[in-house]
């Protein structure tokens, strides 16, 4: 199962990135676990732009803009 990150403190621009993450994953039909982490010494840990993506441990995109939801497929992709 694959392991997915979204990391922000919880704006619209955050809440929105979750919102790829899992129209993404039930586009690609794959298991994953979405996880929202809202923790600020967290997510310094992957990323100091935010809103971040965390695939298997790998930051894929961090800050601003949001990447498409098709980027954000294909960011997810990568890692399968």
């Amino acid at each position: 199962m694959m392991e997915i990150k979204v990391l922000g403190p919880g704006c619209p621009n955050c809440h929105r990135m979750r919102a790829l993450a899992d129209e993404a994953v039930a586009g690609l039909g794959v298991e994953a676990d979405v996880e929202y982490v809202t923790d600020v010494a967290e997510i310094m840990r992957y990323v100091t732009a935010m809103p971040g993506l965390v695939v298997n441990g790998k930051v894929k995109h961090a800050g601003m803009p949001l990447p498409s939801p098709d980027r954000v497929k294909a960011l997810i992709q990568e890692e399968m």
